[in-house]
């Protein structure tokens, strides 16, 4: 991972060589030049590129590559890393980490959650992504309160190429993709594409996933302009493993999967064949890049993103009530359930435009921006077969909810050079936020939001090799729309520290920083689901995350490199209260559910010559709550990961370029990881009648033992 990232403008369009396809331009950059940093801003960040994601790219999905990052933990519904798959930064999740793409916002607008399974393979369409940690630097879309990534897809190529690529592993899981490039036709030009198919079994019983999906670029270029055209997107079908399972299971039947689990006319246990997620996502871009001076510059985007689909369910002696429908006598005997089969349909539109306008002199750097955004989401339910009709007709629905949610921000930010050691940092945006549903779940919501997010910050510059910063953010940020499940949530508010030092030198890069994030009114994750597999949240009052993190590149020698990097953090819900026995009981200091102390993550290389690539990647999670109450059976223990990766290129002079071979050996040491749960607690007044007690349960989701994926490609 490289620890400093840089912007170019575009008059320094510099040519880089791609190892896999050719050679690019980093033109490309300024897509992202509005919400990316470099060393020279007091803001927390890593990045990391394609070439470095290469070796490890063989059809798994882009969190899982993400792992070995700082702070950084991921998680596999499947247990393999194809599927579904998240990611959590600094004990952050998925809703919480900001995520755009060429500066467009990614998030889903109503969840705040990001669901890489809906854009398949989409590591070999990217070209660098950046992790900023903490606050970061204003961006388009839903305010970052654990990171923002910021995603650059693939920049356009000047040299034609073709490539196939594919790769095999362990519970049948196999990527196939076919790329190319026109490259750029009468210095102007450039047609590229992708289309990618992956399937996989999953380590979980029948967690298969078949995705498909799509790159697609068009560009223009000339000494000013740059113009890209880009859809991509994807069609997954994922059979369901949000269930989890018990303790006693993680001891004797680890894949065991309930989803579709019923009785059979003979009393037998069978599983429905057709529990699936089903949904298609595209994404339109259009980008307009424009150079006015050797001092202005302006970026223009559009986006739309259609997305439609369900998920299929079983439902087993379901009541009749709970889809509108009444009673019926069969046989003489009053039948008030069913066994069912529905349909929970999501279609969605979200569209919108950023915009930025960015000035460079020799002492300023000022970047003015923002973005409208518009989602429009219809859900809605449908039973599709069951054994007792009642009262239905086909193609009724049980539920049909709307909502609508707009979003709009401008900021203006600059990092002015005092002097030649000392430049400081000023970033502020408002933020309007407007969200309207009308679900069963969350009732009938009509909620405005508006949101003032300063910045500030000072970086010192001791000598060439030495960077020294402070940054203060100020972050705000609404509910989602399963917040509104367990009443009326409240927006929340972050106040974000960050002390950092840097060090650069030819052989030896290191970052280190201390943060402190003070929160008012969290909204932490509770351990519990709701219906269709979401985690719950709920606002607390005062909370804190303080930490330290460290960072290395160390060139050992010209053949050995090092990459460590360690996360300590100690993170607190304040005077936590939990009604516990019927009983409101003061708890005190708790642990933030899904916080763990200890992060640590190691990469070691042997690199002999430029063909040839062996690594040794391990990760150290330490022992984390699913719950805020300190339980022991909300426990998810300390695990630790180790895998094996190896790359070879065989160069040819002939119709062939290249041809290279990769391989990956995933927790060589078999170790029993359980990298996610959920943990819930009920009431029981039954048992002892007067008397009320609370119940505590947990869920595990492990992850895979040993397990490979081989893969070759070939490039012309």
């Amino acid at each position: 991972m490289a620890l400093f990232g840089f912007v170019l403008t575009a008059s320094a369009q510099e040519e880089i060589i791609d190892s896999l396809e050719g050679k690019k331009v980093v033109l490309d950059e300024v897509l992202v030049q509005a919400v990316r940093v470099t060393k020279d801003f007091p803001i927390t960040f890593s990045d990391l590129d394609k070439v470095e994601l290469a070796p490890r790219n063989l059809g798994q999905d882009v969190p899982i590559l993400m792992n070995f990052m700082p702070a950084v933990v991921t998680t596999s519904d499947a247990g393999a890393g194809v599927g579904y798959t998240s990611i959590r930064v600094r004990g952050s999740d998925a809703t919480r980490v900001n995520v755009t793409i060429n500066g467009v916002p990614y998030n889903d607008a109503e969840s705040q959650g990001t669901f890489w399974v809906n854009m398949p393979d989409f590591a070999s369409s990217t070209q660098s992504l950046q992790l900023q940690r903490g606050v970061g630097t204003s961006t388009n879309g839903a305010g970052a309160f654990g990171a923002s990534l910021n995603m650059l897809t693939d920049a356009f190529s000047k040299e034609a190429y073709a490539r196939i690529s594919s790769s095999v592993g362990s519970f049948n899981t196999l990527r196939n993709n076919v790329k190319f490039s026109t490259g750029l036709m009468n210095d102007h030009f450039e047609f590229s594409g992708r289309l990618s198919r992956v399937t996989s079994d999953g380590y979980v019983d029948r967690a298969a996933s078949e995705l498909d999906g799509y790159f697609l670029q068009g560009v223009y270029n000339d000494d000013n302009t740059l113009i890209k055209a880009l859809l991509f997107g994807g069609h997954e079908v994922t059979y369901q493993a949000w269930n989890g399972i018990t303790a006693d299971q993680l001891e004797d039947n680890r894949t065991y999967n309930s989803a579709g689990e019923y009785t059979g006319n003979n009393g037998n246990t069978q599983y429905y064949d057709n529990e699936v997620d089903d949904y298609k996502q595209d994404h339109f871009q259009l980008h307009w890049y424009e150079t006015w001076s050797s001092d202005w510059d302006t970026h223009l985007a559009v986006h739309y993103t259609p997305g439609r689909g369900f998920f299929e369910q079983y439902r087993e002696d379901d009541d009749f009530a709970t889809y509108g429908l009444e009673p019926i006598t069969v046989n003489g005997d009053l039948v008030e359930t069913t066994d069912l089969i529905r349909r929970r349909w999501l279609d969605n539109d979200f569209y919108g435009t950023i915009f930025s306008a960015t000035y460079n002199s020799d002492n300023l750097e000022l970047i003015m921006g923002g973005g409208y955004n518009e989602y429009k989401g219809d859900h809605f339910g449908e039973i599709i077969w069951a054994e007792y009709a009642s009262n239905s007709e086909i193609r009724d629905r049980y539920y049909d909810d709307t909502s609508t949610k707009t979003d709009f921000n401008v900021y203006t930010k600059a990092n002015y050079k005092l002097t030649d050691q000392w430049s400081l940092f000023g970033d502020v945006q408002y933020r309007g936020v407007t969200y309207e549903a009308n679900g069963n779940d969350t009732g009938l919501v009509d909620d405005s939001f508006n949101f003032f997010n300063p910045k500030a910050g000072v970086t010192f510059d001791l000598n060439r090799n030495n960077n020294f910063y402070f940054s203060y953010a100020r972050a705000n940020r609404e509910p989602n729309r399963n917040d509104y499940e367990s009443g009326s949530p409240k927006p929340e508010k972050l106040n974000d520290f960050e002390l950092g030092w840097r060090y650069v030198s030819p052989s030896f890069q290191l970052n280190t920083n201390v943060y402190y994030m003070r929160y008012k009114d969290q909204l932490v994750l509770t351990g519990e689901l709701n219906d269709v597999g979401a985690p719950l949240r709920s606002n607390v009052g005062d909370s804190y995350r303080l930490g330290l993190e460290i960072e290395a590149n160390i060139d050992i020698s010209n053949s050995f490199r090092w990459r460590p990097n360690i996360a300590l953090s100690d993170n607190k819900n304040l005077d936590f209260y939990f009604e516990r026995d019927g009983i409101l009981q003061d708890l005190g200091n708790t642990n933030i559910a899904y916080s763990p102390e200890l992060i640590a993550g190691n990469i070691i290389s042997y690199m002999p010559n430029a063909n040839f690539q062996v690594s040794l990647l391990s990760k150290f999670v330490g022992k984390q709550y699913m719950g805020n109450i300190d339980s022991e059976t909300s426990v998810l223990d300390s695990y630790t990961q180790t895998d094996f990766n190896i790359q070879y290129t065989i160069n040819m002079n002939s119709f062939i370029k290249s041809i290279e071979l990769s391989g990956l050996v995933n927790n060589i040491f078999d170790s029993d990881i359980v990298s996610n749960g959920y943990f819930y607690t009920f009431d029981d007044d039954y048992s002892n009648p007067g008397t009320i007690t609370t119940i505590e349960g947990a869920g595990y989701y492990p992850q895979a033992g040993i397990n490979f994926l081989i893969g070759a490609t070939v490039n012309f």
